[in-house]
């Protein structure tokens, strides 16, 4: 399951999501969204957990939690359009 986290510290890289989310159950990729440009964070990631269960119960444990002085936000990732 491909899990959304908005409002992440500008200082969070992809082993601090992957960390955070690692005890609920496996974690297959944590990534942080960055500024093509200046190569800053968004502020925005992802993290995918192949177990759906475990997935759930990280969203519902996380969301609304402080991590790295921010609270964050943790939901199910929309799929993204494809392309035409």
């Amino acid at each position: 399951m491909n899990i959304f986290v908005s409002s992440l510290s500008f200082k969070a890289r992809k082993e601090d999501l992957a960390q955070l989310f690692a005890p609920f159950g496996e974690v297959t990729t944590s990534r942080i969204i960055l500024n093509k440009e200046t190569r800053r964070s968004k502020g925005y990631g992802f993290v995918e957990m192949p177990n759906e269960e475990e997935a759930l119960a990280a969203i519902n444990a996380l969301n609304g939690t402080e991590h790295m002085g921010r609270v964050i936000n943790v939901a199910v990732a929309n799929e993204r359009p494809e392309k035409q």
